[in-house]
């Protein structure tokens, strides 16, 4: 007994690792992906937004590091929702939390194909269809069993934050302090809305949470890898608006907002820059999309066996959860293809701030945290909320079709998981599932 703990203690992952785990869900396409859209939105204050978004993050971070200690599963934010509010309240929340993953995808999609189709000198009507292709050939591999970019996640992580750091660095120098300074400020609303917009930017620290579970002494790596891996996060974000920002003016940017950030790169560093980032944005999406599309298919299989999906699926397919693989392609592709990218982040955000409310408020009920951790994560349920509310209101009155279109996706929630329910098919609260022979982690 002694030497099998031993063992677990050298293999676990530590502290390193699961930064790399962190740093990797945010920067898997985020920023490639949306800070056109905070340009637009916020002009010079865009780097302020991707503060606002930080510290909400920052304040749930703390929520997850608390339950991840005490609920060890590669279930992770499913696993927290129904251990804490029972199936009958966490199946909605869960199920919000896996068309989120849809909208999720489908925003990387975008990205990869925008960013490869400039850098191919292709026209804007290859965006979707490069985007939906990608997705559908990750699809297939995953399908077949492939385990594409698994191994080099970590080489990736420090490519792409490579980099973003030459970027910034290499941009400081040619700041124009006008372009950034308080005066060129849109109102205050804008730099807030833009946060909670791009907020699903910063969601991938969840991805922590799914690790737990192989963490090495868990009480002191798992609160430091969150911490670690946000704060990092956030100084990137933040630089590289700043540099953005300050070399180019907000029209340049917004007018090419699908690829601002290989747009901002290229005054600094040429044609040469503006290959570079657009590589980078190519190879961080197509990752984030087959290892999203991994876990996702994971997660459904999970779901399933909890009574919150159809049964069906969680019957594996070939010893792997196929169903939710192909069901989450489906939704993907849609969102691809029927919503812009505005109305992508939209749905996202707002998806994600729902369930990180209900995280946070689990993290706050916990009696054996800490009263400074318990309040935390209570500041966490009032940034999520008032968040919402600032995202619901802004888009209320600029984009209401696509705030319909969340609402809608919101109903769909409730509703499908209502009627699951009514077949009496769901486990009892704290039920554990077991997962199929394959469906484990990378």
């Amino acid at each position: 007994m002694p030497a099998a703990g031993t063992r677990e203690h050298r293999t676990g992952l530590g502290v390193p690792a699961l930064v790399s785990i962190g740093i990797g869900g945010m920067v898997g396409g985020g920023i490639f992906s949306v800070l056109g859209l905070t340009v637009q939105v916020a002009g010079a204050g865009a780097y302020l937004s991707f503060l606002v978004g930080g510290v909400v993050a920052a304040l749930t971070g703390v929520s997850y590091a608390l339950l991840s200690v005490r609920v060890r599963s590669r279930g992770g934010t499913a696993a927290f929702l129904d251990r804490s509010f029972g199936t009958r309240v966490a199946g909605p929340l869960n199920l919000l939390l896996w068309l989120s993953y849809f909208v999720m995808l489908g925003l990387y999609a975008v990205a990869f194909g925008s960013y490869l189709a400039a850098l191919l000198g292709l026209s804007d009507g290859w965006r979707r269809l490069l985007g939906s292709g990608v997705v559908v050939c990750f699809a297939a591999l995953n399908m077949a069993g492939a385990k594409v970019v698994g191994r080099a996640e970590s080489i990736l992580v420090y490519f792409k934050v490579t980099v973003l750091l030459v970027f910034c660095v290499g941009g400081l120098a040619f700041v124009d302090t006008a372009r950034v300074a308080p005066s060129a400020y849109p109102h205050g609303a804008s730099i807030v809305y833009a946060g909670t917009l791009i907020f699903l930017g910063y969601e991938g620290f969840e991805l922590i949470a799914n690790a737990a579970e192989d963490a090495r002494q868990p009480e002191r790596t798992l609160p430091r890898a969150y911490l670690i891996s946000i704060a990092a996060v956030i100084v990137l974000y933040v630089l590289v608006a700043f540099v953005a920002v300050g070399n180019l003016t907000s029209d340049q940017i917004a007018h090419d907002r699908d690829y601002a950030l290989a747009i901002a790169a290229r005054p600094l560093l040429g044609q040469a820059g503006f290959s570079l980032i657009a590589i980078a944005a190519v190879v961080s999406t197509a990752s984030a999309i087959n290892a999203t599309l991994y876990g996702t298919a994971k997660f459904t299989y999970l779901m399933a066996r909890h009574g919150e999906l159809p049964e069906h699926l969680a019957e594996p397919v070939w010893h792997r959860p196929i169903g939710g693989l192909i069901a989450t392609t489906l939704g993907t592709l849609l969102i691809v293809n029927l919503v812009d990218i505005e109305g992508i982040s939209l749905m996202g955000s707002a998806g994600f701030l729902i369930v990180f409310a209900a995280v946070n408020l689990a993290a706050s009920r916990l009696p054996d945290a800490r009263r400074a951790a318990r309040i935390a994560a209570g500041c966490g349920v009032a940034a999520c909320v008032v968040c919402l509310a600032a995202l619901t209101a802004y888009a209320a009155t600029t984009i209401p079709r696509q705030l319909a279109v969340f609402g809608a996706m919101l109903a769909v929630a409730v509703l499908a998981e209502t009627a699951i329910r009514a077949r009496g098919r769901a486990l009892p609260p704290g039920a554990a599932p077991h997962a199929p022979k394959g469906a484990g982690d990378r």
